[in-house]
């Protein structure tokens, strides 16, 4: 099921807020890094996760993993890595959305309040669109966070 809220017919799908379930936990989607922190009321100097849709995307935005890594970040599931104070992660699309599909990279942020639990009214009111199939959107556990350099790997979550 796909929800807009919309009050034109050809809308830029770049400048809109996405609540669906990620491979981790429902979330928002976007990528407006701008709207996202207006949403969840956050500095605009905390950057957001990018999750792409698959490694060419990753290489194509010239994104530098150190060569001792690569095979870590290749392998894993669920997880986000932090090189150079960025971000990212590689997630399979588990949604059959062509919305979420049509962009390469998005910014993620889980669905919720800070510091709160997901409220499915808030999230309702702060989106423009829903993507969500027949099991609907739960909450589920965030994805493990590594910072990463040539030397070491450091779990921070």
């Amino acid at each position: 099921m796909v929800k807009i809220n919309c009050d034109t017919r050809f809308f830029s799908i770049n400048t809109k807020v996405i609540l669906t379930q990620t491979d981790t936990t429902v979330g928002f989607v976007s990528q407006n890094e701008i709207r996202l922190s207006h949403i969840k009321e956050r500095l605009s100097s905390k950057p957001f996760i990018k999750v792409y849709q698959n490694f060419h995307a990753l290489k194509e935005d010239k994104r530098r993993v150190p060569n001792s890594q690569k095979r870590r970040v290749r392998r894993s599931k669920k997880t986000t890595f932090i090189v150079n104070q960025l971000a990212f992660r590689v997630a399979n699309i588990t949604l059959d959305s062509a919305l979420i599909r049509a962009n390469k990279w998005n910014y993620s942020t889980s669905a919720n309040e800070s510091s709160k639990s997901f409220n499915r009214t808030f999230c309702e009111e702060k989106t423009d669109i829903i993507v969500e199939n027949k099991i609907s959107l739960y909450e589920g556990n965030s994805s493990s966070l590594y910072k990463i350099n040539d030397k070491c790997l450091r779990k921070l979550r």
